[in-house]
């Protein structure tokens, strides 16, 4: 519509000559050739003369009238064509914005389909997030990606954390019968054995952010007996949604939405993850920049219910550091 009207706007003309004005146009205009011809063929006296004058009155009368019509139609078509298109475009315009609200508040920014290895476009985009955010909460079930990224980037943020607890069996036996249900735990296939991982990485979990304290002005860690399944990290700018619960695509990295601030989803997660992190059943973990060694391993035998000695904080330290190169090459974020 819009190219039509820009067409009309333009050449008037081609207007005029469509419609039935124009064909009467034409119309005196071949009376008046036919006229002139037949008055150049008769003799000279009255007869001529009238045929003349006939001819020329109705060649005058085409060229006025096509002036007439084109002014007409000129001033018409500014008058009541001209704004229609505007209030039309208007209308259109309104109708867009009132559509990318909607998806806006209903509709992820983005969508990562599940993988077997970390999504390089995934991590760079929420590192990106990471790096412009003030504030980065984290819900998952041992919190070592969340550490490592914070050790990947150079930013410093308020962090909050809600993780697993390792003293709670059942919660750590339904994950791992989850993995096993949904073909997530690799070659293991042992209940106890695959117990005995998901413990190791929330005890690892807890050592990386002990020692990503640095990069953050608070460090608060909720432990509650059973997170839910999908991961989530919440950004000033954006919401990260990773459904392990999608049964229907099991991968060791699921599908992934992002989601804006001010979504629907971003605003319902932010109250249930604050809700959450309130609990008073959970156990809470505040970790300070200046926080010793020694403090951290007294806070964090209390958290695990198990000691930890200066060999095991050695060893969990050098199998996180692992981790972290690992995660750094796979998902393609540098050192």
């Amino acid at each position: 519509m819009p190219a039509e009207a820009k067409g009309l706007r333009k050449n008037p003309v081609q207007e005029i000559f469509w419609t039935r004005t124009g064909l009467l146009l034409l119309i005196l205009v071949v009376v008046s050739g036919l006229t002139m011809i037949l008055s150049a063929n008769l003799d000279p006296g009255v007869g001529k003369n009238l045929v003349t004058a006939v001819a020329t009155g109705t060649l005058v009368s085409a060229i006025v009238g096509f002036g007439q019509t084109l002014i007409t139609a000129t001033a018409t078509q500014r008058a009541m064509l001209t704004p229609l298109i505007d209030e039309s475009r208007q209308a259109l315009r309104d109708l867009a914005d009132e559509y990318r609200s909607m998806n806006r508040e209903f509709f992820p920014t983005h969508v990562f389909e599940p993988t077997a290895e970390p999504n390089p476009a995934l991590n760079r985009l929420m590192m990106q997030d990471l790096q412009n955010t003030r504030q980065y909460l984290f819900r998952g079930f041992s919190g070592r990606h969340a550490a490592a990224r914070m050790l990947l980037s150079r930013s410093e943020w308020e962090f909050r954390a809600v993780v697993a607890d390792p003293t709670n069996l059942s919660g750590i036996s339904g994950r791992a019968r989850y993995l096993i249900r949904h073909s997530l735990a690799g070659v293991d296939t042992d209940v106890d054995v695959i117990q005995a991982r998901l413990l190791k990485e929330i005890r690892m979990g807890l050592i990386g952010l002990y020692l990503a304290r640095s990069r953050c002005s608070r460090l608060e860690v909720t432990v509650i007996a059973d997170p839910p399944l999908d991961r989530l990290e919440i950004f000033d700018d954006s919401v990260w949604v990773t459904l392990y619960s999608d049964a229907h695509a099991p991968a060791e990295y699921p599908r992934t939405l992002r989601f804006s601030e001010g979504s629907f989803i971003y605003n319902m997660e932010r109250a249930e993850f604050g809700r959450i992190s309130a609990s008073r059943h959970a156990h809470h973990l505040v970790i300070t920049p200046d926080l010793s060694r020694r403090e951290f391993i007294a806070r964090f035998e209390k958290i695990t219910n198990s000691r930890l000695s200066e060999k095991q904080f050695g060893e969990l330290t050098a199998e996180f550091s692992a981790f972290v190169r690992e995660f750094s090459v796979t998902a393609e974020l540098g050192s």
